[in-house]
């Protein structure tokens, strides 16, 4: 057994569902606390300097007053991915667009290049660090798309890069698959006969080989129409793969809508999304996954997060981790971000990168809470309090991480 005791404060959202609307702020916080885990599970909470009862050869750790909240949960990350970018800069800087660099045959279709090319060994190494550091952030859970092999041998070998992943790596994984985040080269100009090939020959197989909890679809301009979107998506759904979709990132198609009607996990970046967009969410409990370190990185607004919150959408925030768009995986400055351009309060960033965050992966019943019962993923900060962590920017404030009972980072 592992004791946790002297937690200044620890603070949680609750329950096993995502929170919306005025829920999303509701975080239960408990006092002079402290925490005992039995193997991998929560068994005891206490507060006002009770300590519960536990056998005399407990491990015990001190958290020295400081602040203790569940692990958190990164749910938007294309992490495993060959090479680097950073040669679009000069474009960049000559204000070439996100769109214009993927129809010049970069972006996207140059990660595609360097990840066709890798080995898969290489990709797992790689991937592997990418996790350790996010550990050391306080990040103890991810999910990661596919979407770098846009051809059958090698989105296959992406996920089963993540599924060893998930195996041997001490964080928590969840593989998506998203095979349509671009028309590979060898079928440009004949979107519609890639959309077959993706219904026809790889989602059957990635499903077939169970390599992929979900998947998702860019539905973007200059990528995949709404229509082209749902003939994926119902495809997925009619072979047992949960739903997510990438939507109104530069444009609004539809795709919002297109989540809410066909009641997707989650509807991720919606940096343009309308007032009919964010009405489809909340009708259909579809959680919006914000990424504002993309609309950071892009110089594009930030997505509509009060108005979400108020219209009773749940709200989830991720890194968006990538080679093109968001060359980051820290966790905590999307936090900071989520304070300085979604303005929401700290209770509802916790709640948004904790229970919504594991909700919209399909982990609420198990993760994203400090409750007894719950698996014992936990991060001590060297914080007072979600404030701090809101307010600072740039340095590491976690201190220790707990994942599935073990102390991993220390």
């Amino acid at each position: 057994m592992l004791l946790i005791r002297n937690i200044g404060l620890l603070q949680t959202p609750t329950g096993c569902t995502s929170r919306r609307g005025n829920e999303q702020g509701e975080n239960k916080k408990y006092r002079n606390a402290a925490v005992l885990i039995d193997g991998e599970t929560i068994a005891a909470i206490t507060e006002n300097g009770a300590v519960p009862a536990c056998p005399a050869d407990t491990d015990v750790m001190d958290a020295g007053g400081r602040l203790v909240t569940p692990g958190w949960v990164d749910a938007h990350t294309h992490l495993v991915f060959g090479g680097w970018r950073q040669h679009e800069i000069p474009l960049k800087l000559r204000g070439a667009s996100y769109l214009e660099i993927l129809q010049s045959g970069g972006g996207i279709l140059d990660t595609v290049r360097q990840t066709r090319t890798a080995s898969e060994e290489g990709l797992f190494e790689r991937a592997s660090g990418f996790l350790d550091e996010q550990l050391r952030l306080g990040v103890t859970t991810a999910e990661i798309k596919s979407g770098y092999g846009l051809d059958l041998r090698n989105e296959l070998k992406q996920l089963r890069v993540i599924g060893r992943l998930n195996r041997e790596h001490a964080m928590d994984v969840v593989a998506t698959y998203l095979g349509a985040h671009a028309v590979p080269p060898e079928f440009s100009g004949r979107a519609d006969q890639y959309v077959d090939f993706v219904c026809e020959t790889a989602l059957p197989e990635v499903a077939r080989e169970d390599l992929a909890r979900y998947c998702d679809v860019f539905c973007e301009t200059g990528v995949f129409s709404a229509e082209q979107s749902r003939r994926i998506l119902e495809t997925a759904r009619s072979l047992g793969l949960g739903l997510k979709i990438h939507a109104d990132e530069i444009d609004a198609l539809g795709g919002t809508e297109l989540a809410g009607e066909l009641g997707a996990e989650s509807a991720e970046h919606l940096i343009a999304t309308t007032d009919a967009g964010i009405n489809a969410l909340s009708k259909g409990s579809v959680t919006a996954c914000l990424l504002p370190q993309t609309s950071l990185y892009l110089n594009k607004p930030f997505a509509r997060a009060r108005d979400m919150i108020e219209n009773n959408v749940a709200v989830a925030i991720a890194t968006d981790f990538n080679p093109g768009s968001c060359p980051s995986l820290n966790l905590q400055l999307c936090v900071n971000l989520a304070y300085l351009k979604y303005r929401m309060t700290p209770e509802e960033a916790l709640t948004a990168v904790t229970l919504n965050a594991a909700c919209a992966i399909g982990l609420g019943e198990t993760l994203g809470s400090i409750e007894i019962g719950k698996q014992a993923d936990l991060t001590i900060w060297d914080a007072d309090g979600m404030e701090l962590l809101c307010y600072r920017m740039g340095s590491n404030l976690a201190k220790t991480v707990v994942k599935r009972g073990q102390i991993v980072v220390e």
